[in-house]
């Protein structure tokens, strides 16, 4: 799993606006790059879809922007297929990137053990922050903790992230079968 100070890996994969989108090209672009491994079926990301468009559009004024990557076997669960994906960001409205991770060596290189994981990366595309969003997928209204919130915080301000690491709470990658 990638640990903190580590350089995240690159990659370049298709969004689900058409386009391909490179780490390194949003590196350039932007602050901060907050990577969530996400999907369309699971009811912790379902859960934490309205705080991951808060929080985009929260933070996109100050540079950062969200990246959501879905990894899973789209064999066995077809609801995470491309098409999909597509039909649930116009659903939803989602105003961050919806990228899909076909072969996924990206989930691998990074790690990502479940939907959601969080990998927050610097401008330099350093980890800075790993993890879940915050303490409570069930109820957005009893959160104590919004661990992206807070690193995102610190990182902008260039101040130490106070909890770099947290455990990722959601269901578990699909992985494909081999």
């Amino acid at each position: 799993m990638l640990q903190i100070g580590q350089q995240a890996p690159d990659f370049a994969l298709p969004g689900v606006d058409g386009q391909t989108h490179a780490l390194r090209d949003l590196l350039a672009d932007y602050r901060a790059v907050a990577v969530i491994f996400s999907c369309n079926h699971c009811p912790y990301v379902r859960a934490w879809e309205d705080r991951m468009i808060a929080i985009q559009r929260d933070y996109r004024d100050r540079g950062v922007v969200l990246v959501a990557i879905n990894a899973n076997d789209a064999a066995r669960y077809p609801e995470d297929d491309f098409p999909h994906m597509q039909q649930r960001a116009r659903e939803q409205g989602f105003n961050f990137l919806y990228l899909r991770d076909e072969s996924q060596e990206v989930a691998r290189a990074y790690g990502a053990t479940h939907t959601p994981h969080v990998f927050l990366l610097d401008a330099e595309g350093v980890l800075r922050y790993r993890g879940a969003i915050d303490d409570n997928y069930e109820d957005p209204s009893a959160v104590r903790q919004s661990y992206l919130r807070e690193a995102l915080d610190a990182l902008l301000e260039g101040t130490a992230i106070p909890t770099p690491t947290t455990e990722a709470v959601g269901c578990t990658i699909k992985w494909k079968q081999t």
